[in-house]
């Protein structure tokens, strides 16, 4: 196998890694797209001692390191955030203030951030990793304990392998995961699941048909009673079952006789949703729908609304046609 091809093969791990460290799919793909240009460069310095694999998870996490000192250095958000982590609850009459891209926790394609073969339960655990709850808990982290739970937690590597990948001593690496671990124990991680119960299967059918047919009470429904609602690039959000019926039957009453087209995002499932367009037009990209589930009911509705960058992304179409 050719060089190029020994790379691109580790591609999708890659992406799921820099995307954990990094919260933004797009600044994923740079920081893995920078990696494979350094191991080209320095594939002759290659001496095998650890595995290809290891080796180029040791470049990206160095190149996002980079990114996130770069970042710092002009002064620009080394932390992505949810709308639900920039302030109190909005109620539905409260304004749409919209931030930056840069500003928001991004989702990214299953596609692109889990390989398309491999161990079961590695990539179990792989899927866990790129939920939004726990992507979100490390951008809370400095960015080298990030990268030190991240290579200990989810790629099982020793303390010793991140030494030296580090450029750190053990003792650092043993206090970098402590302090790490501690913090994420103050964070709402969610549910990990490493595939859709039969359940939440039933759940998200229930989910399309209510929310094609626009059955407002349905949906409501299958909410959690304190689950939330958020619509990225804007800071607002709501909680409760009645303050999301309430919007949707007011401000959000747009969406009706929208088109799901389904996807999966962060290890969860996600739809491309479209709304109607102009009359004899066909129905237009609005949002990403990216649902969390408990059990047998959603608690998270993140509508993420930055089509011409997601869309093409998740390679969804650019009209629906009902």
């Amino acid at each position: 196998m050719e060089i190029a091809a020994h790379l691109e093969s580790h591609r999708a791990a890659l992406t799921g890694h820099c995307y954990r460290m990094l919260g933004s799919a797009v600044d994923a793909d740079d920081a893995v797209q920078e990696t494979m240009v350094r191991a080209w460069r320095s594939f002759e310095g290659f001496d095998g001692r650890a595995s290809l694999r290891t080796w180029l998870y040791r470049i990206a996490t160095n190149v996002c390191l980079d990114a996130l000192a770069d970042h710092a250095r002009r002064e620009r958000r080394e932390r992505r955030e949810r709308p639900v982590e920039t302030g109190p609850v909005c109620t539905v009459d409260d304004p749409l203030l919209e931030r930056p891209r840069t500003h928001w926790l991004e989702p990214v394609p299953d596609a692109r951030a889990l390989p398309a073969e491999g161990d079961p339960a590695e990539i179990a655990m792989l899927r866990q990793s790129i939920r939004l709850a726990f992507v979100a808990a490390l951008q809370h982290l400095p960015p080298k304990q990030r990268a030190v739970l991240l290579l200990t937690e989810v790629l099982g590597w020793s303390a010793a392998e991140i030494a030296e990948s580090l450029d750190l001593s053990v003792p650092s690496v043993n206090s970098a995961l402590q302090r790490a671990r501690a913090t994420l124990a103050t964070r709402d991680l969610g549910e990990a699941r490493a595939s859709l119960s039969g359940d939440q299967s039933r759940l998200l059918e229930r989910y399309v048909d209510a929310f094609e047919r626009y059955d407002v009470d349905a949906l409501s429904l299958l909410l959690r009673e304190d689950a939330t609602l958020s619509m990225p690039p804007y800071d607002f959000w709501l909680q409760g079952r009645a303050p999301i019926r309430s919007w949707l039957l007011g401000r959000g009453a747009g969406c009706r006789g929208s088109r799901l087209i389904p996807t999966a995002a962060n290890g969860v499932p996600a739809f491309g949703q479209y709304r109607p367009g102009p009359e004899g037009k066909p129905h237009q990209p609005w949002a990403l729908v990216v649902l969390e589930l408990s059990g047998d009911q959603i608690v998270a509705w993140n509508s993420f609304l930055d089509t011409e960058t997601l869309f093409p992304r998740f390679g969804l179409p650019r009209y629906c046609v009902p």
